[in-house]
């Protein structure tokens, strides 16, 4: 049986600048630092070259899916079909050929000798661990059931068969004798669960792992923060998963005020790699809501390819701009909707439209003079308020004492109406 700590597709054994590694050749460190999101249209190659195994594979197969641009679509299906063949995965092979149909040449069709030999190994494997496990079972040596049932979830892991891997990888939890132990189950369930697209399963393991705080090294701590940042974005949650994203250190690469994001030491270093985003985050925070936005419109295209942000890019983009609408207008009185128009690159028209909708769901308290095109804010009367609440409370307390002394009365004269019964 082959030691735990060369298992090959788990997440114990990924590099320190990832969540997980799915096994695959390593695209290099100088590649592994060029930024790759841009104005510009993605450049494929550089960007699966921050991914292996089975992770680089589905963000290829999902740029191919939703690029619409020819090019871009058989360069992520080639470097797909490549990195497939250094796996075990025969099914993903077949969808991945189906999906070329012939357009990259003679060299990019089926292998059915690959496949054959791929299948033959498989079975063979297959068949070793289940008569290793079973001599395990009989003996009823923990340990080495654990490390049979993990090699198992390896095994159906590499092959594609996730939903057997997440079962064999869960039944390990039995058999676990230490914090380390369940930390690496917990590990396990969570690379599957992100795979199936099962967030309440990473959520759910995050909180197990955690529990054991012991026996958590760094590294492994920031790759908790990256699942439980996924899952609450999946769960639409994006403050938390923002809070989640910026507590992430060094180790794998990292209320918002500018001291969490732009000051922030840890998380500078991403922005680094990343210079539109850095600007970008720069322009929002000093006000330059027109380049801000200009930078996000520049970014969307490719943003939109990413495989776990793609359906929530129109949600945050119109989350930002409303908060950058709400923060421009809260220091005045009044604003020209004129110079506000032209500080957010827009017309008056569609302005009014959009601060009518944020004044119709109590984001920004105001009034619009449509005539004059200028919004009024309505700041409450602070001073009249307090007033208002004084008055309200020495009410209050004039009528409490008025039922105290009135009560206290009536116990005085011993005057207590009794309920008459009724037999």
């Amino acid at each position: 049986m082959e030691a735990e700590n060369d298992v090959a597709g788990t997440i114990i054994d990924a590099d320190d600048d990832e969540i997980y590694v799915n096994g695959g050749a390593d695209g290099g460190e100088s590649q592994r630092h060029r930024p790759i999101i841009s104005g510009e249209q993605l450049d494929v190659e550089a960007y699966a070259a921050l991914y292996t195994g089975r992770t680089k594979i589905s963000r290829l197969l999902f740029i191919a899916e939703k690029c619409g641009v020819v090019s871009m679509q058989l360069e992520a299906l080639r470097m797909a079909y490549d990195e497939i063949k250094k796996g075990e995965n025969t099914q993903l092979h077949r969808e991945v050929v189906e999906k070329i149909d012939g357009r990259l040449g003679p060299n990019y069709v089926h292998d059915n000798a690959w496949a054959d030999a791929v299948d033959r190994r498989a079975q063979l494997r297959k068949e070793k661990l289940e008569n290793e496990l079973n001599a395990y079972r009989t003996n009823l040596i923990k340990e080495s059931i654990r490390m049979g049932y993990n090699d198992f979830g390896d095994f159906y892991y590499a092959h594609g068969q996730l939903g057997e891997a997440f079962k064999n990888y869960v039944r390990t939890r039995d058999y676990c004798t230490t914090s380390k132990h369940i930390i690496h189950m917990c590990l396990n369930a969570i690379l599957v669960s992100i795979e199936m697209g099962q967030f309440t399963h990473v959520a759910s393991y995050v909180s197990k792992a955690e529990q054991s705080q012991d026996a958590l090294d760094p590294v492994t701590i920031e790759k908790l923060h990256c699942a439980a940042g996924l899952a609450y974005l999946e769960g639409k949650k994006y403050k938390l998963a923002a809070r989640k994203f910026l507590e992430t250190g060094p180790e794998l690469g990292n209320n918002y005020t500018e001291s969490k994001v732009i000051d922030n030491i840890n998380f500078r270093n991403f922005l680094e790699l990343v210079p539109e985003m850095r600007e970008l985050i720069n322009d929002f925070y000093t006000s330059h809501y027109a380049s801000c936005l200009e930078y996000l419109r520049n970014l969307k295209t490719n943003l939109l390819l990413d495989i776990h942000l793609h359906d929530h890019v129109e949600t945050l983009y119109e989350q930002i701009r409303n908060k950058a609408l709400i923060q421009y207008t809260l220091p005045f009185v009044s604003v020209d909707l004129h110079m506000m128009a032209n500080a957010f690159n827009t017309n008056v028209t569609g302005l009014e439209k959009e601060l009518e909708a944020l004044i119709t769901n109590d984001q920004i308290q105001a009034r619009i003079d449509s005539h004059n095109k200028i919004l009024y804010a309505r700041h409450a009367d602070q001073r009249n308020g307090t007033f208002q609440r004084v008055l309200q409370t020495g009410n209050e307390f004039d009528r409490e004492v008025r039922a105290m002394l009135l009560r206290a009365n009536l116990i005085k004269h011993d005057y207590n109406l009794k309920t008459s019964r009724k037999y």
